[in-house]
């Protein structure tokens, strides 16, 4: 079996426990509470203690600025010709971002990750001082500090360098406190507002006819194929338990839209149990071009004075191979469509090419997303 068969069966094999019957689909697993969500937060920093991997100054001047700037401001002053000629392989300016959950209250902490922004070849054992971090209304929601986690290992000697994952970037586990609490509207008004996960209308007529089921007609009306209105209680405690009810109600699951998810940078290709392929004929060959280089040395005659030169003679070969039509019949089964696409021998990245030839002729039955 080639690489590329063995990649569409187990392509087969995964859709066909998707495709298995399970168990009922809750509202929570499909919809959420809009204005219950998490905000992103940045900061910029700086990474102390490092072995000799920092920043390079020269070449990063906004790293020196910042330590004077922040030397400044416990009460250290240097002279500006002296924070010029500063050079601190031990500190690296880095970008911090984290993830405010929803409902996060002062004095909870966060994870966050640290990302080198200069040179600094390694972050491993570096301590991240004391860094604000933002949101996108400049307002300060939590403040970072802590030794950063760095998942790889490096050493160099001799012109030779040893590097596993990545050394520029970390993670410091707890490692900021929120400061200030963010105002959500969850409360606010008779109403709350479930927005769908992907837009849908036959999912949103289900949400709303599973909620009217359980409260009564009425209870909650579809405003377009993403938002789905619900009468609520306006007591915080009763609204709670109301949300929590709500969220474990379930309705029917239905058939997904036929789509094809294509990652050009990987080559990885993911189609759903609604995919089928009209007949067709497929025609594909390659062309590989050979490119080798020989070097030819010519020495000068004994006692003439001349030099041995070394030359190189390039050859250059092109191979096609020719293309062979293939019929591919009607598929109207995901298994079927596997097995015509790997009648063609194809390779993935071939594949990808072919996917898309196939859309636009009007024989796959499916959306094409690239990646």
């Amino acid at each position: 079996m080639t690489g590329m068969s063995r990649f569409l069966a187990a392509v087969a094999i995964l859709i066909s426990f998707v495709a298995a019957p399970a168990h009922a689909l809750r509202i929570k697993e499909v919809a959420a509470v809009q204005g219950v969500r998490s905000n992103q937060l940045t900061g910029y920093g700086l990474v102390v203690g490092l072995d000799g991997t920092g920043d390079q100054t020269t070449q990063m001047p906004y790293t020196t600025q910042s330590v004077a700037n922040y030397l400044q401001q416990l009460g250290i002053t240097l002279p500006d010709n002296r924070a010029a000629q500063l050079q601190l392989k031990n500190v690296a300016a880095v970008i911090v971002t984290a993830e405010l959950p929803a409902f996060a209250q002062p004095g909870q902490q966060l994870d966050i990750n640290v990302a080198s922004m200069g040179n600094a070849k390694s972050l491993k054992g570096g301590v991240l001082v004391a860094t604000p971090l933002r949101g996108a209304d400049g307002e300060i929601y939590a403040l970072a500090q802590g030794n950063v986690v760095v998942g790889g290992a490096g050493a160099a000697a001799g012109g030779s360098k040893v590097q596993i994952n990545h050394l520029s970037a970390g993670r410091v586990p707890g490692g900021a406190q929120v400061e200030r609490a963010v105002a959500t509207g969850l409360n606010d008004g008779d109403t709350i507002t479930l927005g769908l996960n992907a837009a849908d209308f036959q999912t949103a007529r289900r949400v709303a006819e599973a909620v009217n089921g359980r409260l009564g007609g009425g209870a909650a009306r579809a405003l377009d194929g993403r938002t789905v209105q619900v009468r609520a209680p306006t007591d915080p405690n009763a609204r709670v338990s109301f949300i929590a009810e709500l969220e474990e109600l379930t309705l029917e699951r239905s058939a997904p839209a036929a789509k094809v998810v294509i990652n050009a940078r990987t080559g990885s290709i993911v189609l759903n149990q609604a995919v089928t392929l009209n007949p067709c004929a497929i025609a594909h060959g390659n062309l590989s071009v050979t490119i080798s280089s020989t070097p030819v040395i010519s020495q000068p005659a004994p006692l003439s004075r001349g030099q041995t030169v070394v030359a190189e003679q390039a050859s250059i070969q092109i191979k096609q191979e020719p293309g062979i039509m293939i019929q591919v019949p009607s598929a109207p089964q995901l298994a079927d469509v596997v097995r015509a696409l790997n009648a063609l021998g194809a390779t993935p990245q071939d594949l990808l090419a072919i996917l898309q030839a196939i859309k636009a002729s009007g024989a796959l039955n499916a959306e094409l997303e690239v990646i």
